[in-house]
């Protein structure tokens, strides 16, 4: 859907409620950005079969190019192929427009650093305010030159080579830094012992880089205490790799099961070892949900969508914190989302945000430093109509549509945001509910 001013309906479930069915999801979003630098990083071409194609991987892809590594994607077959380079970037000068991508921002930094040139970094107004700091100090430690920042703009002078040895990242605000610095650490001077601070929310997410980094080829060992090891030396393999179904896409129809009753079947994707969002199934678990493994999740809302309140510690899968603050809607008490302030620095405030459009909705909701409460909706006959702001933020959109469905006169201002991961996502939601 492209982007639009114009608020979108949504559709509340049909009379006799929505059919069992089964979604198919795009491919993970995460997994495809690090996939293309890894690639880049490898030796020879790589084809990435079921790559996600949106805003942001394209952003990833543009930002190669100018980079001067060849990455050619086939959106009608799902794949990307890249001619790695075994190494930093070819190119000796490059301009890298990141928009509004946050795994590009902080993936392809350290990557530039490895280069032997002079590359320009920006990115939208809302990039520009999004944290860089972590990716600015570490490059700094490691002896890269940066003129500006510590948020973009800025402009990184490549020495071809990284330092390597003991590398502490803060993973409070965003993992995206360490998976960075971790996928270049092969081809620093020195071995490299990555400890991310503050790991709790970050480590399932820097666990899904160092699986991913096995998978072309380099061994890169995790620690019980938070800490990631690579040798330095090793390279990367050219090779195909299948992209995972997006666990983060799963979610939301996976939430949809649990308002409406029915059951979601979500080929490819159930509780992965790769991608922690899978995680929100115990969620919906703990919410009288059943999930059940038939070669991916199949999730069987409580009838009549009557869910149990819960109190979560979302930081591990944070980017469901807006979709359970919707299901909240539905359940039989508050339900608290915990744990979760970095999402005050995405791309909006979601703390903020979400209370100010669950209010908006018609219930209780309460702010707070690290989440948020929500009360159920209160009983009425009829609600008037609400239009929904989303703040240009893909998952808002994403998790608010969730309301309509039970909630009457939901309108979802800027649709098509969803562009930034998952573009056809309402074309999938209204499949699911069947013809108007």
């Amino acid at each position: 859907m492209p982007p639009t001013a114009d608020p979108l309906p949504i559709r509340p479930l049909p009379p006799g409620g929505v059919p069992d069915s089964v979604v198919r999801v795009p491919g993970s979003k995460s997994l495809t950005n690090r996939a293309l630098v890894l690639a880049a990083l490898a030796s020879g071409r790589s084809l990435l079969r079921g790559a996600l194609f949106s805003d942001d991987t394209w952003a990833c892809m543009e930002g190669l190019r100018a980079l001067g590594v060849p990455a050619q994607g086939d959106e009608q077959a799902r794949c990307v192929t890249v001619q790695g380079q075994g190494g930093g970037p070819p190119a000796r000068e490059a301009y890298v427009d990141v928009r509004l991508s946050g795994t590009t921002a902080r993936f392809l930094c350290p990557y530039m650093a490895l280069g032997r040139g002079r590359y320009h970094v920006d990115g939208t107004a809302r990039m520009r305010l999004r944290p860089m700091g972590a990716v600015w100090d570490t490059l700094r430690a490691q002896g890269v030159d940066i003129d500006g920042g510590p948020n973009l703009p800025f402009t990184i002078r490549g020495a071809g080579a990284l330092r390597g040895g003991y590398i502490r990242i803060a993973g409070g605000e965003t993992s995206q830094p360490a998976s960075g610095m971790l996928m270049v650490a092969p081809y620093a001077e020195r071995d490299t012992l990555l400890e991310v601070e503050t790991h709790r929310a970050a480590l399932p997410y820097v666990a899904m880089t160092a699986r991913l980094m096995e998978s072309f080829g380099v061994e890169c060992a995790q620690g019980e205490d938070g800490t990631f090891s690579v040798r330095a030396g090793g390279r990367y393999r050219a090779g195909e790799y299948a992209i995972e179904p997006d666990a983060s896409a799963a979610a939301y129809f996976w939430a949809l099961a649990a308002v409406s009753g029915c059951s979601v079947h979500t080929p490819g994707i159930g509780r992965s070892r790769l991608q922690g969002d899978a995680a929100f199934l115990g969620v919906l678990e703990r919410m009288g949900c059943q999930v059940q493994d038939r070669g991916g999740a199949l999730v069987c809302g409580p009838e009549g969508g009557h869910l149990r309140a819960v109190d979560e510690d979302m930081s591990a899968l944070s980017d469901q914190a807006l979709t359970l603050g919707v299901l909240g809607l539905f359940a039989d008490g508050p339900t608290t989302v915990r744990n979760v302030s970095h999402i005050r620095l995405q791309e909006t405030d979601r703390i903020a945000a979400a209370t100010a459009e669950l209010r908006r909705l018609g219930t209780r909701c309460v702010e707070r430093p690290d989440g948020f409460v929500v009360w159920p909706l209160p009983a009425a006959d009829t609600f008037g109509e609400v239009t929904i702001e989303t703040y240009g933020d893909h998952r808002m959109a994403m998790a608010f549509a969730l309301a309509g469905l039970r909630r009457p006169g939901v309108r979802i201002a800027d649709p098509g945001c969803v562009g930034k991961t998952f573009p056809e996502y309402f074309d999938v939601l209204g499949g699911v509910l069947g013809p108007s």
